[in-house]
């Protein structure tokens, strides 16, 4: 999938056509993400009337890195446009704020289940299972288009399980078809006389604790802060929901890895190589640091902040 792809499918931000909803519907609190505590419902301190961010071109220097790494993957565009019909939250009377800011943060989470479907659709390893993909793609969507009241009744969690359940699979066949690609690459190397690749070699560290190889390639939910995994052969691996804050993950491998939810927000991706890595999006990128060897899927662009490091 190429990032126009996903550009034109609606499923990212533009905050041109919204009422700057993300700043005022989601709370933050004070920290190394926020330089303020900002409650639900209340608009943030830089909000200007004509809902644009006073203070865009200086977000991380203001203390509000947090801000840099959000992506509402459309949500935003579609309640203000779709769901309210062009209706600023600032002009109509306070039920349709308060409507707007509760139902923002559901559509968020269906545009995101949007955003993974679609690039599961561009998965030719898991062919098999594009029709159930494409049925709840177009469910999703349909989902999207439901009332006020109707999405704020939508039981969210409920149907992000069902979809689960299909990621899940994609995530099973196109790893299992990068493992045999790599194999066979390894017994052609071997059939050469070749030493095969010096990343296959490479040693994992442990997490900042302990120390040692990382054990195996199957990491959903790990606790991985800190964790030293410098050249480490994670090709192929499932991170989903793995915790990678400030690991060292330079010059890793993690081609074809799946990287769903995983946090790598201080992660240290200098040199390390995300070709085919899937279910990978701006806002993670955006959230670690890398360099200008850094390989990124396709779909995904160098964050600006990255350049410094290269």
């Amino acid at each position: 999938m190429t990032e126009q792809t996903f550009e034109s499918s609606g499923l990212r931000g533009d905050c041109a056509q919204c009422f700057g909803l993300c700043c005022v519907a989601l709370p933050f609190a004070a920290s190394a993400d926020f330089a303020a505590d900002k409650p639900a419902g209340r608009p943030c301190g830089n909000l200007r009337t004509d809902n644009r961010c006073g203070i865009h071109a200086d977000l991380r220097a203001k203390g509000f890195t947090g801000c840099t790494v959000y992506d509402c993957f459309g949500a935003g565009q579609k309640v203000s446009n779709v769901t309210f019909g062009g209706q600023d939250w600032r002009t109509g009377p306070g039920e349709r704020a308060r409507r707007m800011f509760d139902v923002f943060p559901v559509v968020r989470q269906l545009h995101e289940l949007l955003w993974y479907l679609t690039e599961a659709l561009g998965l030719d390893a898991a062919r098999s299972v594009h029709p159930g993909l494409r049925e709840a793609l177009e469910r999703t969507e349909r989902l999207t288009l439901g009332t006020p009241a109707e999405l704020a009744a939508l039981d969210v969690a409920a149907h992000r399980q069902e979809v689960n359940v299909l990621l899940l699979r994609t995530s099973e066949l196109v790893r299992a078809a990068a493992a045999d690609s790599a194999r066979r690459g390894s017994d052609a190397g071997r059939g050469t006389g070749a030493k095969g690749s010096a990343r296959g070699g490479a040693k994992g560290g442990g997490n900042g604790r302990g120390g040692g190889k990382a054990k195996g390639k199957d990491r959903r939910g790990a606790d991985l802060v800190g964790a030293r995994l410098r050249g480490a052969d994670l090709r192929g691996a499932t991170l989903r929901g793995a915790c990678l804050i400030a690991a060292d993950l330079t010059g890793a491998d993690l081609r074809d890895a799946d990287m769903i939810g995983a946090d790598l927000r201080d992660a240290d991706l200098t040199d390390a190589d995300l070709t085919g890595a899937f279910f990978l999006t701006q806002p993670q990128v955006n959230a670690a640091r890398g360099s200008a060897g850094t390989r990124l899927p396709g779909s995904l662009t160098r964050p600006v902040h990255w350049t410094a490091r290269g």
